[in-house]
């Protein structure tokens, strides 16, 4: 319905979203990324991985490039439809919760009752299995966990600056969340490229990678997530008033360092074997 002056108006306080390609083409690209995983681990093709991860990140480009445009657009997002937002990404982080719950299970399931691990004794059975090198709980794992702890507070920071309108405060504590969330992802790598174990090495191993990979790829994401609102602030285009995005990539942010604190505590500290040499 358009009223005289050609400006669309609504009898209900909803906003009905244009059709739009992401949804599909984003599950499409999330598929070949999966798929591209199995390639790596079974024969080391890397070709689908790449091709999923460049998906990926178009579609969270033109995506949240129209998100931007809806928000720009005066009666679209109006309070109702922002109380939506706000449930939408809250039912978001509790399916990601559920996907560390599994990763978890699984790891209790055999450091709690490791005769379960193919080829133990159950008489001799222990977690870690006998002669599996572990990473020393406090060297680079801690290192990483301060480096995390430290970006949340930043993330704090620079939204408090925001609600009381300190633009430079905002940018600042942006700018060092972004700075420290890459901090820790190469920190990862390292740990990665000096791991005494390889993800084909049992079922420690292959636990070990797909719960702190897992984080880690959440990491990375919520560091592209923060580095857009960083880009927003800058242009000036984030508000007291309006600034969901970015509320919702601290919300986000704050989900994965509490993640990270219960990866630190079970696997690196609580399930430390024999350490690696140094």
């Amino acid at each position: 319905m358009a009223t005289e002056s050609g400006h669309p108006t609504y009898k209900h306080p909803y906003h009905l979203v244009d059709p739009s390609p992401w949804p599909l083409l984003g599950a499409l690209a999330g598929g070949v990324m999966m798929f591209g995983i199995v390639m790596i681990a079974h024969y080391g093709s890397w070709w689908a991985f790449g091709l999923g991860t460049v998906g990926v990140l178009a579609t969270m480009f033109f995506w949240w490039r129209d998100i931007l445009k809806e928000s720009a657009t005066a009666g679209l997002h109006s309070p109702v439809v922002r109380l939506g937002l706000r449930y939408g990404m809250i039912l978001f982080i509790a399916s990601e919760v559920m996907f560390f719950v599994a990763f978890f299970w699984a790891y209790f399931h055999f450091a709690l009752f490791p005769d379960h691990v193919a080829g133990s004794a159950a008489a001799t059975a222990v977690w870690p299995p006998a002669g599996t090198l572990t990473f020393d709980p406090f060297g680079l794992p801690l290192l990483n966990t301060l480096i995390l702890l430290l970006s949340g507070t930043t993330v704090t920071w620079a939204h408090h600056a925001l609600l009381q309108n300190d633009r430079k405060g905002l940018i600042t504590g942006l700018a060092l969340t972004v700075f420290l969330g890459a901090f820790f992802t190469f920190f990862q790598v390292v740990e990665y490229m000096e791991a005494p174990f390889a993800f084909t090495g049992g079922v420690y191993p292959s636990i070990f990678f797909l719960a702190t990979g897992f984080h880690g790829f959440h990491v990375i994401v919520g560091t592209i997530f923060l580095a857009v609102c960083l880009v927003r602030a800058v242009r000036g285009t984030i508000t007291p008033q309006k600034h969901f995005g970015f509320e919702a990539a601290a919300w986000y942010w704050h989900f994965v360092d509490v993640v990270w604190l219960f990866l630190f505590v079970t696997i690196y500290w609580w399930g430390a074997g024999e350490i690696m040499p140094h």
